[in-house]
């Protein structure tokens, strides 16, 4: 008979702990009993200031207030990522949000603008989109007319300390340790108890491992093995620093491409986040802090900060009776702001799929498969904006335009080159509108497409598309900037 799991150990705290914490106390935690572990010695990454849309679903499932976590948090609102000098030097897209245009039933909406261009009507792609426009005219409102799709830019430590608060309030046992001893079971294998420095030990049913890179749990303990990445996605090394805000915040994230990497910007409330993301084979940690220093706008508040990472995934994500989550289960690439997105679907899997009756085999292997189609789609997106570049310059970007990379990914971009087909994967979080918004902000403009887009003539195409782009205008146009939106809705 299977033993019933009443006691959940969560190893760690950050986001990926918290974030847990938060979600099991309030939408299954009558039945359990959580208790969660971490040491005020051990610091978090807590660089993760970035999200995409979906963690407002997090948030309204939790019941959490919008304008309180923000306040909490110093939040920004983002609408999307601006990347500079990718596809080319001096070039520049976004990829926002929103959806693009309007869609039928057998193509999206860029085999019009596909057709469009063919017949002389030169705007870009982005300007049938209205969470593009507004990022990009740095205004946003949340009006209940005009929907609009957006994320945040938040503090991910002071994200960590109010999920934290709000666990604690639904019971969940905050216990201040290291953990000096992961201890199995010596007939099954499975976790049974973990002993911290004092000496406590602290016994549980079922473990979810947040222990950072380290993998406390799901590797030092289990061994259950790391697929590398690197071949697809050369950066091993960031290097991260706060500097005082100069001007007025923007609603999207700037990712500017670089010699051997990359950097990101990210305008909080009171501050701002940067970093430069680099391959340690083509930079070395001191160039790397002078190229982010010469970049930055603004008095630093920290010292830079240079953090080491493998680029992979844990081999399971589910393995005896353990879940990681966050760095613990792997990393891919802070790119495109997926790493608390990958926390909050892993939770939401858990409890979907959560052994309140006994662990079996099958949910695992559920777990597992749906984790591995998800990670395998996130992967092959970031990989897309190395591999699509023009650029020449450096060894580095001459790497990663002529490397090999996933078969998936290899034959989604040929489909796009050489019809304008984008057909999404099951574990794809990123809608078709994301990868035409990358695939033609890089360059790649389709050979064909769907002759769907043929049947208005052109008077009736000309009124669509102009219409369509106008009204986009004069709605952005009305926006209030994104500065006074914030002053208003959620000053920290």
């Amino acid at each position: 008979m299977k033993d019933k799991i009443k006691n959940v150990v969560i190893a760690g705290g950050g986001t990926a702990g918290w974030m847990a914490a938060a979600a099991f106390a309030k939408l299954i935690g009558k039945n359990l009993n959580i208790t969660l572990v971490e040491s005020d010695e051990i610091s978090t990454v807590g660089v993760g200031e970035a999200t995409i849309p979906p963690i407002k679903t997090f948030h309204k499932l939790l019941g959490i207030n919008e304008q309180e976590i923000m306040r909490a948090t110093n939040a920004t609102f983002k609408l999307g990522i601006e990347f500079e000098n990718w596809g080319l030097q001096n070039s520049k897209y976004i990829h926002s949000f929103g959806a693009t245009g309007k869609e039928c039933w057998a193509g999206e909406f860029h085999h019009f603008w596909l057709h469009g261009l063919r017949k002389g009507i030169k705007a870009d792609f982005g300007d049938y989109c209205y969470e593009l426009q507004a990022a990009k005219a740095n205004k946003f409102a949340l009006l209940n007319n005009t929907p609009i799709n957006y994320a945040y830019h938040l503090d991910a430590t002071l994200y960590a300390k109010y999920l934290r608060k709000f666990s604690e309030n639904l019971g969940v046992t905050r216990l201040e340790g290291k953990i000096q001893q992961v201890n199995k079971d010596s007939k099954t294998g499975n976790i049974s108890s973990l002993t911290l420095a004092s000496g406590q030990v602290v016994e549980g049913d079922f473990f979810i491992d947040c222990t950072g890179f380290r993998g406390l749990l799901i590797e030092q303990a289990l061994h259950t093995g790391f697929d590398h990445w690197s071949h697809w996605l050369p950066c091993d090394s960031a290097v991260a620093v706060q500097t005082k805000t100069v001007s007025a915040p923007k609603p999207y994230t700037r990712a500017i491409a670089h010699n051997s990497g990359w950097q990101w910007q990210i305008p909080l409330q009171n501050r701002v986040g940067n970093g430069l993301v680099f391959c340690s084979k083509y930079c070395s940690d001191e160039e790397a802090i002078a190229t982010l220093k010469q970049n930055i706008e603004g008095e630093m508040i920290t010292e830079p900060r240079v953090i080491k990472f493998n680029t992979g995934r844990r081999r399971k994500g589910w393995n005896k009776n353990c879940v990681a989550l966050g760095l613990s289960s792997g990393f891919i690439e802070p790119l495109e702001s997926t790493s608390i997105h990958l926390i909050m679907s892993g939770v939401i899997r858990l409890l979907r799929l959560f052994p309140f009756e006994g662990i079996c085999q099958s949910t695992i292997d559920e777990y597992n498969s749906k984790l591995d189609s998800e990670l395998n789609a996130v992967r092959d997106f970031i990989v897309l904006h190395y591999k699509t570049t023009e650029r020449e310059d450096t060894d580095f970007w001459l790497h990663c335009k002529t490397m090999e990379i996933p078969p998936s990914l290899q034959h989604k971009i040929k489909l796009f080159k050489e019809t304008g087909r984008v057909f999404l994967d099951d574990g794809d979080i990123f809608r078709v509108d994301s990868w035409t918004q990358v695939l033609i902000g890089q360059g790649i403009i389709p050979e064909q497409y769907h002759t769907i887009a043929e049947v208005m003539n052109d008077k009736e195409l000309e009124h669509f598309m102009h219409s369509m782009k106008n009204s986009i205008a004069n709605a952005v146009e009305k926006l209030p900037s994104h500065a006074e939106f914030l002053d208003k809705y959620c000053k920290a």
